[in-house]
């Protein structure tokens, strides 16, 4: 019988691929450089999976379309070594599907004899909207579960390459809803539930603390709609928060370029898609029934501008939502530190476990 080789398998065939990652095969495919895969333009051993990656029937593959595939082929990522003490449950599918993009992490401590319910901080990686994983959380988060007062879980969402927004917010409250569907099987309460995200990620968690009441992005994935998809509490790391003015402060990226991953996100450029970007943008959604949130931003932020953060900031505070803002002089893109550490567990301990 002929062996269908996935697409992966040029990486071993040619070993100029043998080490890239999915994008350089991407690119080095895409000779027209128009960001689509027609079939011809695959190599001939992997022209019979064309239709399996071409999830969207379009004719074409795209990028995400493309990650995605290979995911499936290579199966999910190594883990990280798991900390001493703790128990891990992982690669969850959280939205019905056999996509591990749609798919969760969950950490619980190892405590014997135990009846208490653990309040849980729910981790949203970075990326830009296009690249990132699940993967990324356990070192930032592996403190709070060595107390053994919380629980742990880290998702991944649909990249900007596979599916546009709404998508990634749909997948982030379908994560949310299925945690609280099944809180009483791994013993979480999901009334302290907190959610985490930097950069991408910070934008996805500022979305989830304004819009428990938006049905537009609640989205109708998985089997708990029953369940919503509000949240005790927010951090927010250098996440954008009005995608519109991005471009009027200094940045790295021309935010509002076709290309820009702001612009990917929604479908197209940014200030020719207004409205688009509005319904992408946190601030759109401040309303006083917010939950508290937690912004950390660098003022030297190449990539994202500071003013996204003091813009946000205020508009929470008009509406009577409870915002704490730590602004880090002269850091950049990348946070951590003592100072943002004790501020952030503060802020954890705060609302989920009621210290003072």
């Amino acid at each position: 019988m002929k062996t269908i080789l996935p697409l992966l398998a040029i990486t071993l065939i040619d070993s100029c691929f043998a080490t890239r990652e999915p994008k350089h095969i991407f690119d080095a495919w895409d000779k027209d450089k128009d960001g689509k895969l027609l079939r011809e333009e695959l190599p001939k051993n992997a022209r019979p999976n064309f239709k399996r990656a071409d999830r969207n029937r379009d004719g074409s593959i795209s990028l995400g379309e493309h990650e995605a595939f290979v995911s499936r082929s290579r199966g999910p990522r190594p883990n990280p070594p798991l900390p001493e003490g703790l128990q891990a449950f992982r690669n969850l599918p959280y939205a019905d599907t056999d996509n591990p993009r749609q798919a969760l992490d969950l950490f619980l401590p190892k405590i014997s004899n135990s009846v208490e319910i653990l309040p849980i901080i729910v981790y949203i990686h970075g990326g830009g909207w296009k690249s990132g994983s699940k993967e990324s959380a356990l070192s930032k988060l592996s403190p709070y579960l060595k107390t053994g007062s919380f629980a742990v879980a880290s998702i991944n969402y649909r990249l900007s390459g596979e599916a546009i927004w709404p998508s990634q917010i749909h997948d982030c409250k379908a994560a949310i809803r299925w945690l609280k569907g099944n809180a009483k099987k791994f013993r979480i309460d999901t009334n302290r539930l907190a959610v985490w995200g930097n950069s991408a990620g910070g934008h996805l968690v500022a979305m989830i603390g304004v819009s428990g009441e938006v049905g537009s992005l609640e989205g109708k994935l998985g089997k708990h709609l029953d369940q919503d998809s509000r949240v005790k509490c927010v951090v927010d790391f250098c996440g954008p928060s009005h995608l519109l003015s991005m471009g009027q402060f200094p940045s790295k990226i021309d935010h509002d370029a076709p290309s820009s991953p702001e612009s990917l996100l929604i479908g197209g450029a940014l200030q020719e898609n207004k409205k688009a970007a509005n319904k992408a943008s946190p601030i759109t959604y401040a309303t006083k029934d917010d939950a508290p949130i937690l912004i950390v931003h660098g003022t030297d932020d190449p990539l994202v501008p500071f003013n996204q953060a003091e813009i946000f900031h205020s508009a929470l505070l008009k509406v009577g939502v409870k915002s704490e803002f730590l602004g880090i002089k002269g850091m950049g893109h990348g946070l951590g530190g003592p100072e943002v550490d004790k501020r952030v567990r503060k802020f954890l301990e705060s609302q989920l476990l009621g210290q003072k």
